[in-house]
């Protein structure tokens, strides 16, 4: 059956603002601007209903739950609604509503059934998800090859290659580099080390502070900036005070225009312990920064190693801060990492790329 584009839900009922409700919030506006007829569904209290609303995008307010799928009035409610809005094609975020507006989806005709993945963690083999990924969904849009790795980790059988569409998160480069502004103003000659992304386990910014510890003991004049808030906020600094480097780590909290933050730092650092795909470091590297992260996940699909920054085996906290020496010691080096860096975003994650990529899988 040929796929028909004429109206599109993306549907995202996540509260927090993060990578998969940028993505929808992104792709939503601009392919409105496009003249797709647009209706966005998510939670009222979230910060993408807030945006979508001031966008102007048509936007329902819906709470979906881990088990809504089992509730047959909920169902019916989701069914209803792409039915009274004439949905031809759903875009679905969240694990939650894969199950309860996929089935939704499936009972009220919508053509094409499509599962935005941005986690780099295996499918579960349940027989729900069996079902889901061989009845329900049409096709996944994956950001990174290692997130579509994972999709058959678990199973082989889980879901067809071809149904699988590698689509990287794009930045609109344009309206990026409009800002010029700083978050902070260096002093004394100092170099400003970075990193941003929510406080967290998987963010790992503990190795962070260890590194800060190892680079003043070696009498580095730096700085290291922290940017985002999350359940570690409290023990993140404390353990800080703890090594004594409270007065070179600055926590600044939730920055709402990364930007700024990236016009601040002279080297982005990521310690996250897997990323389904690292939007930030490719806000860094569109800022003409280098970067220093870890070689997992889909950070070799972003960094070019030895080219636009550093990529660290085996979680080696002395290799990530000898690394970071070197690239604060060499100005020239860090400009030629920074340059480059930029020339592979406007080559590879430009938002006109990804907009086009997902036209031709809606067609």
């Amino acid at each position: 059956m040929d796929k028909v584009t004429n109206n599109i839900c993306f549907f995202n009922s996540c509260k927090a603002w993060g990578g998969g409700e940028k993505w929808h919030y992104d792709i939503a506006v601009r392919l409105l601007n496009k003249n797709y007829n647009i209706t966005l569904v998510t939670n009222k209290k979230s910060e993408l209903f807030y945006k979508a609303v001031k966008s102007n995008i048509p936007t329902i307010s819906i709470k979906v739950s881990n088990f809504s799928f089992l509730n047959p009035f909920k169902i019916l409610k989701i069914s209803r609604l792409f039915k009274n809005h004439l949905i031809n094609t759903v875009i679905l975020n969240l694990p939650s509503d894969l199950k309860a507006a996929g089935m939704a989806a499936k009972i009220a005709g919508v053509n094409n059934i499509i599962y935005r993945r941005g986690s780099a963690i295996p499918v579960k083999n349940s027989f729900l998800n069996r079902f889901l990924f061989k009845k329900i969904i049409t096709e996944v849009i994956v950001n990174s090859n290692e997130t579509k790795n994972t999709l058959n980790a678990k199973n082989p059988n889980m879901i067809e290659a071809k149904k699988i569409k590698l689509v990287y998160n794009g930045i609109d480069l344009k309206k990026y580099d409009k800002t010029t502004s700083k978050i902070y103003t260096k002093s004394n000659n100092e170099i400003i080390l970075g990193s941003a992304g929510r406080l967290s386990k998987q963010k790992a910014q503990n190795y962070l502070i260890d590194i800060a510890k190892k680079l003043k003991s070696k009498n580095i004049n730096f700085k290291l900036l922290i940017a985002g808030d999350g359940e570690l906020n409290n023990e993140l600094r404390t353990y800080a005070k703890k090594l004594k480097v409270e007065n070179e780590v600055v926590f600044l909290g939730f920055v709402e225009n990364i930007k700024s933050f990236m016009n601040s730092i002279d080297v982005f650092l990521l310690t996250s312990l897997w990323e389904g795909f690292g939007y930030v470091i490719v806000e860094a590297m569109a800022c003409n920064k280098p970067t220093v992260a870890f070689n997992v996940s889909s950070n070799p699909e972003i960094i070019a190693d030895n080219e636009t920054g550093f990529l660290i085996d085996d979680f080696n906290i002395d290799e990530f801060t000898s690394k970071i020496e070197l690239l604060i010691n060499d100005n020239e080096l860090r400009e030629k990492f920074g340059n480059k860096a930029r020339e592979i975003v406007e080559k590879r994650f430009e938002i006109e790329n990804t907009v086009k990529q997902i036209e031709q899988i809606l067609y």
